[in-house]
This record gives C-alpha cells, structure tokens and sequence, in this order.
C-alpha cells in the first residue's frame, strides 16, 4: 500500500509542474510581425485548412484589407509593399471572416471593447513612445473619495524620476481620455509614459505630475477594475458629457494637491484631452477659471446636445470672457484634417477670433484616431510651465 501510495506522490509531483507551467508550450515557432532594417513589415500567421487570411491595421488605407499568400505547410504572410514611418501600430487578422489577434505577438492594446496587437518603427516619434535607456518615472493607480459623485473612484498618476527620493515640487498636467476610454486609455494606447520620460530626459518638457482620470461619472473605474466586476466595456454610459464630470473635477485637484508635492495654482496647473475629454477641458476650464493656466483641446467635442439641463453649459460666452480676462497662459487646440468634429472646431476659433482671445492651433493629418492624439502629447507637453 506504501509502495503505490509512494508511486502516486511521485506521478503527481511530476504533472504539477507541467500544469502550473502550461503557458511555456503554448506559443508557435513563428516571428510576427517582423520589422525588417527597411522598415517593411511582414506578418505570419498558421492557418493550415483556412480559405482566406486578411490583414487590418492603421497602416493600411481606411477600410482596406490586405490579402495573405499562403505558403508552406499553411503558413499565410504579407509584406508592407513600402516601408511604414517611424511610429506605433495596431493591427488584426481576419481568417475565413473572423477577427483574430496574432498569437505571436503578445503585446496588445484595449481601445473600449476592441483588442489589437501592436508595434513600433523606431526613429523620430517612434523612439518617444518606445522605453530607452533614461530615467523613469512611476505609475501608480490611487483610489479618491468623490462627495460631487458620491463614488470612490480610480485615477492612474505618472511622477516623474527622482519624485520618491525628493523634497521638489512639481506642475501638475490633468489629462483626459475620450468617449468609451478610462483612466488606463491614455497610459496604454497613449503611451503617456514613455512620452514623458523620454521628453524629460531630452530637456524638451518640464518634470511634471501626470494625473489621468476615469472621465466617466457613473464609473469607480476601469472595466473589470471595480467592484462591478468583469464587465464588457462599452461606449453608451449614462452620465456622458452632461455636467456631471465637470462639476466633480475640482474633487480630483483637491486629491492630487492633498496626497502629493504639487504647485498648487493656476500657473502650474495644465488640463487637455482628446474629443470627450477635449470638451470636459474646455467646459471645465472655463467653469473653473482659476484652475488652469494651460488648456488644451486635442480633437475635441466642443458644444453639448440640445437645451443642456446642466448650469455648466449656461452662460458660455460669458464664462470664456472671464476665462480669457484672466490671461491664460496657453490656450491650444488641435484636430486631423479629415477629423469628424473638424468643422465643430474651426467653428470654435471664429468664435474665439471673433472675441480676440488668442490661442495656439495645431493642424495635422488623418483624423479621429490615436496616431494623431500621441502627437498632440508630444507637442504639447513641451510647451506646458515655462
């Protein structure tokens, strides 16, 4: 009875390895994607009794797909006909009609419910989002109590290097997420801190507090990073751009000066974000007038729906002629030329021309997309507190 109880002990502590390792003998012998010294891109992927292997990515021309050959033993690839500009991509399969990420690459990004794989080109704007060799910061995700909202909710805050070894204080950038997005959108798809930390160790920005909030007022946090548990995210939420978030924010300043070394006033104060968290940006800092010495508006939404209920959208012109009486330091807006609010915002500078507030604007190509969103960081990050 020894001998088989003995044997049994044996067997079970060889499998318990196997299983608690399982991960190790999942992958497949293949290099997806592959950056070539050229730039080109070629990408794989094994579907042996698949009819057709199709490619998507923000690479590619809108609502295109690229066509896979299949080769040896089932295994499909496509080469970027050019070589693709320093920057960072994402990208899908589709096989036989159904959407895939590359099993061989396991680095991905969540944008709202979507799951992509991603790369970068190096050089130029690619080097900025890519980790090198220089000081980092850190990011950490803080819980804050919220009396506006009468939540306790989540914030993701990047302190720049040698904030936990010093007495210094810093400038604080309030950023914002979009429509659909959280506290981790700007920090996974925006690559917030390597943009940081290679800015500063450039000289190009100052060393500064990042502090990126959940923009959507009936959230503790991030799906499946509250007690809501493990939910599907989605764009709809109730409580979207109608007041709620802008009349809370000063309960997310008042955490940040309270638990951290902040200069704590308007001239070291920055606020932006991208289309929704553009128009929490704009309609905050002119409630707040005080708050901010640098706004800016990256593709942004610009006017509410119909009749707002909200007291935050009454009064506009008024609040932008107290806003802009109090000399605000940088008043920046940006937008993709083919962007959808493209004529909401130039509509937004007549406004502003007409009323002779100055203003910085910065046009690029392309439109509603994250490409264009980085670059906006990377511009604007530099001008803040100088």
């Amino acid at each position: 009875m020894k001998k088989i109880s003995f044997a049994l002990i044996a067997v079970l502590c060889l499998c318990v390895p196997v299983f608690a390792q399982q991960a190790l003998w999942g992958g497949q012998n293949i290099v997806s994607p592959e950056v070539h010294a050229d730039h080109t891109v070629t990408f794989r992927f094994l579907a042996p009794k698949a009819v057709k292997v199709q490619l998507t990515g923000d690479f590619l021309p809108a609502q295109t797909l690229a066509e896979l050959k299949e080769g040896k033993d089932g295994l499909w690839e496509y080469t970027t006909p050019e070589p693709l500009a320093p920057e960072l991509y994402s990208y899908s399969f589709i096989v036989d009609g159904l959407k895939s990420i590359d099993p061989n690459n396991v680095f991905l990004n969540r944008d709202v419910a979507s799951v992509t794989n991603i790369f970068i080109i190096g050089g130029g704007r690619g080097d900025l989002y890519s980790v090198n060799q220089v000081p980092h910061g850190s990011l950490t995700r803080r819980w804050y109590e919220s009396p506006a909202l009468g939540l306790t909710r989540r914030i993701t805050v990047y302190t720049p290097p040698g904030y936990e070894k010093g007495s210094q204080k810093y400038p604080v950038f309030y950023l914002l997420h979009g429509m659909g997005g959280d506290e981790e959108a700007w920090v996974t798809l925006g690559r917030t801190v390597q943009i940081l930390d290679n800015l500063i160790a450039q000289g190009k920005a100052r060393p500064m507090i990042v502090v990126m909030p959940n923009g959507n007022a009936t959230q503790e946090a991030a799906p499946g990073e509250s007690s809501l548990g493990l939910y599907k995210p989605n764009m709809r939420l109730p409580r979207t751009m109608e007041g709620s978030m802008e009349k809370s924010f000063p309960d997310i300043v008042k955490f940040v000066d309270t638990n951290y070394r902040t200069l704590a006033n308007k001239a070291h104060r920055a606020i932006a974000g991208l289309s929704m968290g553009g128009f929490h940006s704009l309609h905050i800092s002119k409630q707040y007038p005080d708050l901010f010495d640098y706004v800016g508006l990256f593709s942004a939404a610009i006017l509410p729906g119909e009749e707002p209920e909200s007291e935050i959208y009454k009064n506009a012109d008024e609040k932008l002629k107290i806003q802009f009486a109090k000399k605000p330091k940088l008043y920046w807006i940006a937008i993709g030329k083919t962007d959808f609010l493209y004529n909401a915002n130039q509509d937004f500078r007549k406004t502003l021309d007409t009323a002779g507030y100055p203003y910085t604007y910065y046009e690029s190509e392309e439109g509603h997309i994250w490409k264009n969103w980085r670059i906006y960081l990377t511009e604007f990050a530099p001008l803040l507190f100088k």
